[in-house]
């Protein structure tokens, strides 16, 4: 079946626009002209897979209009990417996903990006349906062997072979979700060959043609290429969050004090740069991946360095609790299952309102805008599940223009 998608924009050039682009593709393109009329649409259709929504309209504007569709419990599951000419402030980002959107494309759009970002979505609607039939599939496998449970006093033999059915459906969720980090993979994967091309003929016309460009073509140009080394920092970003839960690895005993000086090491330019001061007290040696912790102090290392105050060198401290008990070993800490190594990396900078102390480490969430301060808002979530990856936990303490202080726990066995 053809899959179903919505367009929602106040003038038809732009509806034109975008039926001529997509339209190839194959996809059964369902036009709106406002937010009502979409609102209208949706009262019996629906088995969208995507909305793509002009964000400024007349009467109900796309923030709005996303927020009334997801009122209906049966119109949540269908992403919206909103499409706007405005660079709006982090505010009103964060007021777009908080009202469900998974995404933004700006305009004047980019035929090849728009393509490229609608058939990711697609596919992630088509696995994401097949998975939900899957997990229907196994809830009334599991339904049906409750009611068995239920009606007769099972033997100990049909109780094994109950156990073993659970098990194989615990295996079938597990494979599910293994099928699903590697689309995710794949996907960012694929995404990097069109935005190549993008990068490389945007700096081939700008070779070319700079001389005769106007101040508006340099203009776009720029922004083209600035929004194309935006996303392919992005898909680089996702690709390394889709690789930890993969990582097999094995743990090994690691002296974390060389990690991080391995770290420092390979940002020295920055540091040197910056100014900054990174003092590291004696840190423990832990049962973790090596690999998968030089990335989780090269972000945090990374932030506190970005988010420096102005005129105000960095200071940097990483240090660990140590318990000096007659039981600590040669490191100082103690080795006692069930006890926690907590790691501190504390900074001079800006700091934050302590109530988005949870929310920075969602994925595609930062408080502060591109134009402040460049990011893709996947670094602290990929820190997160690193950390979760060893089985412990990150949290946060901050002050606005007051510091902040990042706290990972880790398993000292």
């Amino acid at each position: 079946m053809k899959k179903k998608i919505l367009l929602v924009d106040d003038r038809e050039d732009n509806l034109l626009s975008m039926e001529t682009i997509l339209e190839q593709d194959g996809y059964e393109l369902i036009k709106a002209s406002s937010g009502r009329q979409a609102l209208k649409i949706l009262l019996t259709e629906l088995d969208f897979a995507m909305i793509l929504m002009d964000v400024k309209m007349p009467n109900l504007n796309g923030f709005e209009t996303a927020a009334l569709i997801y009122e209906r419990d049966k119109l949540r599951h269908i992403p919206i990417v909103f499409i706007t000419a405005n660079t709006y402030g982090e505010e009103n980002i964060f007021k777009g996903y908080r009202m469900g959107a998974v995404d933004y494309i700006y305009k004047p759009i980019n035929p090849e990006l728009l393509r490229t970002k609608v058939s990711v979505f697609i596919e992630l609607y088509t696995k994401n349906h097949q998975l939900i039939a899957h997990e229907q599939k196994l809830i009334a496998i599991n339904k049906s062997l409750e009611n068995e449970i239920k009606e007769r006093k099972i033997s100990e033999l049909k109780a094994k072979d109950l156990n073993r059915q659970l098990l194989e459906n615990i295996d079938h969720l597990e494979s599910a979700n293994k099928n699903l980090d590697r689309f995710a993979f794949m996907s960012s994967h694929d995404l990097q060959e069109p935005l190549r091309k993008i990068r490389t003929f945007t700096d081939l016309l700008f070779s070319k043609y700079k001389d005769i460009f106007d101040e508006d073509a340099t203009r776009y140009i720029s922004r083209i290429q600035k929004s194309a080394e935006r996303m392919q920092a992005l898909i680089k970003d996702i690709l390394a969050f889709s690789k930890v839960s993969s990582d097999r690895s094995a743990f090994a005993d690691t002296d974390l004090n060389i990690v991080v000086q391995d770290v420092l090491t390979e940002m020295d330019s920055t540091v040197q740069e910056e100014k900054a001061e990174v003092t590291i007290k004696h840190l423990p040696s832990l049962q973790v991946n090596a690999g998968l912790m030089a990335p989780l102090f090269s972000n945090l290392i990374g932030n506190a360095i970005k988010y420096r105050k102005k005129d105000i060198d960095p200071v940097i401290n990483i240090y660990a609790k140590e318990e000096s008990t007659p039981e600590a070993g040669n490191n100082g800490f103690k080795d006692i299952k069930g006890k926690y190594c907590r790691i501190f990396v504390e900074d001079n900078g800006i700091g934050f309102d302590q109530k988005y102390a949870d929310q920075i480490f969602d994925m595609f969430i930062r408080l502060h805008g591109n134009n402040e301060y460049e990011g893709t808002g996947i670094g602290l979530a990929l820190c997160k599940q690193i950390v979760e990856h060893h089985h412990g936990f990150i949290s946060a303490l901050s002050k606005e223009n007051a510091g902040s202080t990042f706290i990972i726990s880790l398993p000292v066995q």
